[in-house]
């Protein structure tokens, strides 16, 4: 696992500051109401990373083996599970129209926002997939035929939960009238988006079997991004619906103009320095592992 990821632990926190830097900087009416009415889930979701970052360290770099070990392992697999659950959860309450700002009662403000069938479906449907890529990119880290037998037997288990999470989340979506099959159904591209993915799940269980490493990565990631498309892009800008059927765009409720052209320079120059440096990254532990 260390060898997994270890190169780019660190680097791979970036998206979360970089995210909550755009929406507080470009956006502060979105960030504001998701701070607000989903602080309960972000808490959550934070303190998880914050356990899972700190267990890994403490874990592969204790200097003394004894019982910590366990505890760090155990305090590892628990926060990765209660990660991506409470970020599909915020996910899933973003986009379902629970958060309420007219809530004149503590519950309907902050609890019952999040916590609702659909939320914890998409949450448990993020745990699957997380568990799915996982799996996948795994493979390609091991030596063992052993440990590769294992985790591509890992990844067709993960990938049949991933379509039966995938068919709750539907069902539920229908018992609460969230428009969910009219996103990936009432557009061309997200029904190409949807049949390329169908397309894609297919090669992957091909690529599974003559274990081609490098292509399962990619047809793994484009299935993810293909199923991203195809559920945000009927309505795209709109980030968050609220329940009064209105809903925040990114069109709209964005910071001063200055304000946006500003931090569209900082992003470019960021990447500019930061991307280079992560490729180089990887490069020097890829080199390192094979000497």
């Amino acid at each position: 696992m260390y060898r997994a990821i270890g190169p780019i632990w660190e680097a791979n926190h970036m998206w979360l500051i970089i995210a909550i830097v755009i929406l507080f900087v470009g956006f502060p009416v979105i960030y504001t109401t998701m701070s607000i009415y989903l602080h309960i889930p972000l808490t959550i979701m934070l303190l998880g990373i914050i356990a899972r970052g700190t267990a890994f360290t403490f874990r592969n770099y204790d200097a003394v083996k004894d019982k910590m070990q366990v505890v760090y392992s155990k305090t590892f697999m628990y926060s990765s599970v209660i990660t991506p659950l409470f970020l599909g959860i915020i996910a899933g309450s973003a986009v379902s129209g629970r958060i309420d700002p007219n809530a004149n009662n503590f519950l309907d403000a902050y609890v019952f926002s999040w916590l609702a069938p659909f939320p914890v479906a998409v949450g448990i449907f993020t745990v699957i997939i997380c568990a799915f890529l996982a799996s996948i990119f795994i493979i390609g880290e091991t030596k063992s035929e052993e440990d590769k037998t294992r985790f591509v037997t890992k990844s067709k288990h993960m990938s049949l939960a991933a379509l039966i999470a995938a068919v709750l989340v539907f069902i539920v979506a229908t018992i609460e009238n969230i428009p969910l099959a009219h996103w990936l159904f009432g557009n061309p591209v997200s029904i190409a988006c949807v049949l390329l993915a169908i397309a894609s799940l297919i090669w992957m269980w091909a690529s599974l079997f003559t274990r081609q490493t490098k292509l399962l990565r990619v047809i793994a990631a484009a299935q993810i991004t293909l199923l991203l498309v195809a559920i945000t892009y009927e309505h795209y800008p709109v980030l968050i619906n609220l329940k009064n059927s209105e809903g925040l765009s990114l069109l709209t409720q964005h910071g001063d103009v200055k304000t946006i052209r500003s931090l569209g320079i900082a992003l470019l120059a960021g990447s500019v320095l930061i991307l280079p440096s992560l490729f180089y990254l990887l490069y020097s532990f890829s080199n390192r592992q094979e000497e």
